[in-house]
């Protein structure tokens, strides 16, 4: 799969010190296994836990021409964290991706050949097409999520069967584009950004992934998520 193109993975970390570095030594194996040119940008915001020391320890044995750490005073927030993170991305393409395991990075080579293939703007992991599926959730998390979906594509019409993941790769230009129109700071963020990327034309893919709940932490999604969710659907629904 050797390609002259360039991947960047974007990192968004909040206590994830355990995590971090396997799905480091993931990313770089899949990465060298298939002959890839990479870098990952680690973007934490200030995690109590050390996620920060160790991304440094890491930076140490991959060197900073693989890892790039681009850290911030405070926790501000998963869409200004990518946002920040693209502003020292040198890949032609973007990959976005959790750091706790959910996303495994072995689906990323099948993101790679599908945009190759087809020539899309963006491939997007969905849980709920094809071979796709959900593991470690009970039947409440599984719930929401589903209703989560089933409400954005009854109001926004999106075209994708999951369009509250967040496992997806871009073209660099293009994820620029999308995101210097996109308005969401939180967890609408990915939402937003696909439901603006399909009404400025950009063509998307979907390929099946599994997403397996987080290892080690706990999870971020609490009550506000939620009810910050619904609000970025109707604000979505009256803005484009």
């Amino acid at each position: 799969m050797a390609s002259k193109e360039k991947y960047t993975v974007i990192l968004p970390t909040y206590n994830e010190r355990r995590n971090l570095p396997i799905i480091v030594w993931l990313l770089s194996r899949t990465f060298t296994e298939n002959n890839l040119n990479y870098e990952i940008i680690i973007v934490d915001d200030a995690s109590p836990d050390g996620t920060l020391q160790v991304a440094q320890q890491l930076q140490k044995l991959y060197t900073p021409a693989h890892i790039v750490l681009r850290p911030r005073a405070g926790k501000l927030g998963l869409g200004t964290a990518y946002v920040h993170g693209l502003k020292s991305a040198t890949g032609s393409f973007v990959i976005i991706m959790d750091a706790d395991f959910s996303h495994h990075p072995k689906f990323i080579p099948g993101f790679i050949r599908r945009q190759r293939r087809t020539g899309c703007d963006i491939v997007t992991g969905t849980r709920y097409a094809g071979e796709g599926g959900v593991y470690g959730w009970d039947l409440k998390r599984k719930m929401v999520s589903r209703g989560a979906n089933l409400v954005a594509d009854t109001v926004l019409r999106p075209g994708v069967s999951d369009l509250t993941g967040s496992f997806r790769l871009y073209r660099r230009e293009v994820l620029e584009k999308v995101m210097g129109v996109t308005e969401s700071k939180g967890y609408t963020f990915q939402m937003e950004l696909m439901t603006r990327a399909k009404g400025m034309g950009f063509r998307v893919e979907e390929c099946p992934i599994t997403f397996v709940d987080r290892v080690y932490g706990e999870s971020k999604l609490g009550g506000e998520e939620i009810v910050e969710y619904l609000k970025g659907v109707l604000s979505l629904w009256v803005k484009v």
